[in-house]
């Protein structure tokens, strides 16, 4: 039976899997932004935030956990530093995924996993009010 586990297999081994999603988060926070898969892209999504949760609480345990998943320190200091910082006030939802199409090859549909940041919060509230004065 299949019953209470959570995750995509995405058709890879669980040590496959496990390297290519911390290759992966360590690749967005490094960017800010990654072009993938939907699927993965959703999966990728509940690493990075937690993550971003692990910079927040900045204690020593919670560097040590994020240090056994982004293996870089460099992206680790970042991570406890800048991107802490920027999320201090949000409670959560710290990434969007954006659809953009189809790739070429095999037809699967590709999204870009991003972080939001504050000049987009602002420019979509803009957006909502002038979309309500135009009604």
């Amino acid at each position: 039976m299949y019953h209470g586990k959570a995750g995509r297999k995405l058709g890879r081994t669980s040590s496959h899997r496990e390297a290519m999603f911390r290759n992966m988060v360590t690749s967005i926070i490094k960017h800010e932004s990654i072009r993938t898969t939907d699927t993965k892209a959703k999966e990728l999504r509940k690493l990075a935030e937690k993550m971003i949760t692990l910079g927040k609480r900045g204690d020593l345990h919670a560097r040590r956990q994020a240090l056994s998943v982004v293996r870089d320190k460099q992206m680790v200091d970042k991570l406890f530093g800048d991107l802490a910082e920027r999320y201090r006030t949000r409670a959560g939802g710290y990434t969007r995924i954006i659809k953009v199409g189809y790739r070429i090859g095999d037809n699967a549909p590709v999204s870009i996993l991003e972080f939001i940041t504050a000049e987009q919060k602002k420019q979509k509230a803009k957006a909502k009010t002038k979309d309500k004065k135009s009604q």
